[in-house]
């Protein structure tokens, strides 16, 4: 008996080679080669020719432009991070950790528009009776909620044609295989092509698709790259299974804005839209404590206040640098340039910085709250109730403009905050009313509005 051909097939960008390696030649990734059986070519049709009808090549000032009209799902956070709502034919990819709550928000999102379209729900994870159980701990009624547990995905696309749903949830990808191929579910093969073939099923339909997805130790999408380039929009579910809020992210989004965020919090209904993110991001100090800054940062369309916390203690012969929910390197960097231009040394000190709440900061529109954290903890002195701060910091101590510092500015004020250190591009023509504004244009200004504050 012959045997089977074998391709070794990289899991992060999916391509193939005919024998192992230990460093991909297509992404230069390590280790990331797995062995699959070869496919034979299929006879007749190919599989993968589009479902939708070829258009005639036409002048692009001459195609109908219009907008896309968007369904509300009925979790107003989830809209926001959407652009709106759901997309007729569009496909979204949604992944997190297992237990963060993906299963539960899609249940919640699919009862709501099921009072309005078609939908159908598709588990490849659990039975029917599962997801009735969950869908009744939740309180829903589920009457107009279609339900099919398969994995099959040849028996999916029969059940959409017959269906002939408006909205369809594919929980989740890594389950489900297809019968052309003989590589197991979850295999590289098997993501990509159950992934095209439903991609072009929504398309050719008009059938908005969420697929769910699992994820890597290091919080990755799991599977193909491929699988994030074919979809709409990409959906990242996080958050601490310690806490009970939860973000998710959009990191991209043809329809909407990308890096936009929605806030939730898990209740024992479910989940819960939060209509004032920035209170779970703020301690409740009754009193301003030393190392303690706010930053009105600003995620997708939305200004966000984060508290940023800094702790300098006395270090030993090679003092630490840790950062959480901001990128440690450029905390290094920050030390650097508050050492150099304002004279503030911490050559011999641990420091330690902390986003509150779980949140990532990763525009550079933190670097000032940072330093002034820093610069409060090191001396020891609180910064003024109702303080906020943000700008970007160069190498050569100047204070960059953050974008859209108007808007920033008013979302401080309007929670009662009422001293501002912010750079002097982003100084408000116009007086903001119970905001006192000092605009900087170096490190150094900086450090000494500090120090005349405190």
């Amino acid at each position: 008996m012959a045997k089977d051909k074998s391709l070794y097939v990289c899991s992060e960008c999916g391509g193939t080679n005919a024998k192992w390696l230990g460093k991909c030649p297509h992404c230069g990734a390590w280790n990331t080669l797995t062995e699959t059986v070869a496919e034979a070519p299929a006879a007749g049709k190919n599989r993968y020719q589009s479902l939708a009808r070829s258009q005639p090549v036409a002048t692009l000032s001459d195609i109908e432009a219009s907008d896309f009209e968007r369904t509300p799902t009925g979790q107003e956070e989830l809209d926001r991070v959407l652009g709106g709502g759901i997309v007729a034919g569009g496909v979204v990819l949604i992944g997190g950790d297992p237990g963060i709550g993906k299963s539960t928000l899609l249940l919640q999102a699919v009862e709501s528009l099921s009072q309005t379209v078609k939908v159908l729900y598709v588990t490849g994870e659990e039975s029917g009776a599962q997801v009735a159980m969950r869908s009744r701990r939740l309180g829903l009624a589920g009457t107009q909620v279609r339900v099919m547990a398969e994995i099959s995905l040849e028996r999916i696309l029969a059940t959409i044609d017959v269906e002939a749903p408006d909205f369809c949830v594919i929980d989740s990808i890594q389950t489900m295989y297809s019968e052309q191929l003989s590589s197991a579910p979850g295999s590289v093969a098997q993501v990509r092509e159950c992934a095209a073939q439903l991609t072009r099923t929504a398309k050719a339909r008009g059938c908005a698709m969420v697929l769910v997805g699992h994820v890597t130790k290091e919080g990755a999408l799991a599977g193909p790259r491929v699988l994030e380039h074919i979809v709409d929009t990409v959906l990242y579910f996080e958050g601490d299974t310690h806490s009970s809020f939860r973000l998710v992210r959009a990191i991209k989004n043809r329809f909407g804005a990308v890096n936009e965020i929605g806030v939730f919090a898990m209740t024992e209904k479910g989940l819960k839209g939060v209509a004032n993110p920035s209170a779970i991001f703020l301690s409740t100090h009754a009193e301003p404590v030393p190392g303690s800054c706010v930053l009105v940062t600003l995620e997708g369309t939305r200004p966000l206040l984060v508290e940023l916390q800094a702790l300098v203690d006395s270090g030993g012969v090679s003092p630490r640098r840790l950062s959480v929910g901001l990128d440690r390197d450029r905390l290094a960097m920050l030390l650097a340039v508050l050492h150099r231009h304002a004279g503030v040394a911490t050559g011999d000190q641990d420091v330690f910085v902390n986003a509150v709440g779980g949140v990532r900061i990763t525009e550079p529109a933190a670097d000032l709250a940072v330093m002034l954290a820093i610069q409060s903890s090191l001396r020891g002195k609180a910064l003024p109730k109702g303080f906020i701060a943000f700008g970007e910091v160069g190498l050569a101590g100047e204070v960059r403009p953050a974008p859209r510092g108007q808007e920033r500015l008013k979302e401080a004020a309007k929670l009662g905050f009422s001293v501002a250190v912010v750079p002097k591009a982003n100084a408000p023509k116009k007086a903001i009313e119970g905001l006192t504004i000092h605009a900087v244009e170096r490190v150094e200004q900086a450090i000494d509005v500090l120090r005349g504050l405190v």
